[in-house]
């Protein structure tokens, strides 16, 4: 006999909730409230990433943020994937025939994305939430670090030929998706970076159309002190 479908149904359900309850720290805003810098939301272009946190002036609170959000989906695939792990091997019975990794595995993916739902759609804050690119990169190196590493290594060789933070970001983002079904076109974590590509070009909307217009600030240039409408 092989494991209920129901029963990897209920694992991956129960443990999304849970990441997309971490999801939904905005660590950026915590941060910079515990600095006394006031509401972030209320500077620059109101979100919550790093790099609003970045226009504040310290660089040190942006690097936190940078990190603690991306740790957000890292650390809610490694406990989905871990507990369902140890939830296999301590309580389903000897006689069910379970592939523990794949199904370990496929709860802690969605225990990652669940995060990155929670970091752009957070319940603590009416569903306003960042863009995701960070979180996107974390889930990224924890299930799949060499789509991770990649899409760092694009985003660094985007941004330092076109000098604009967003469109390196996209174009990394468009190609992990590729990356990781030629790594494993077989697996379910291809499908995943894809649609969660699509949330984040979604919310890159405006500095899509800005990149179009030839308007989209670009890195090092100084901006004012209200940074334009959609931007992280």
């Amino acid at each position: 006999m092989t494991l209920p479908q129901t029963a990897e149904i209920m694992l991956c359900i129960g443990f999304s909730v849970l990441g997309y309850l971490l999801g939904s720290i905005p660590f950026g805003l915590v941060l910079t409230k515990m600095a006394g810098l006031g509401d972030i939301r209320t500077i620059g272009s109101g979100n919550i990433g790093a790099t609003n946190v970045l226009r504040t002036g310290r660089k040190d609170l942006a690097l936190a943020t940078l990190i603690l959000d991306a740790g957000k989906a890292g650390a809610a695939f490694f406990i989905g994937s871990s507990a369902a792990q140890y939830l296999i091997q301590n309580h389903v019975p000897l006689g069910l025939q379970v592939d523990l990794w794949t199904t370990a595995y496929t709860v802690g993916l969605c225990a990652g994305a669940a995060a990155f739902i929670g970091h752009c759609y957070p319940v603590w804050l009416k569903f306003k939430g960042g863009k995701g690119v960070a979180t996107y990169v974390g889930l990224l190196l924890a299930s799949m670090w060499q789509v991770g590493l990649a899409f760092c290594a694009i985003w660094l060789v985007t941004a330092a030929l076109f000098r604009m933070s967003s469109f390196a970001a996209l174009i990394a983002t468009a190609a992990a998706p590729m990356i990781a079904y030629f790594l494993n076109p077989n697996g379910d974590a291809w499908i995943v970076t894809v649609a969660l590509a699509v949330m984040i070009y979604w919310r890159h909307r405006a500095n899509i159309r800005r990149i179009a217009a030839g308007t989209e600030p670009k890195i090092g240039k100084k901006k004012s002190a209200e940074a334009p409408p959609g931007e992280d």
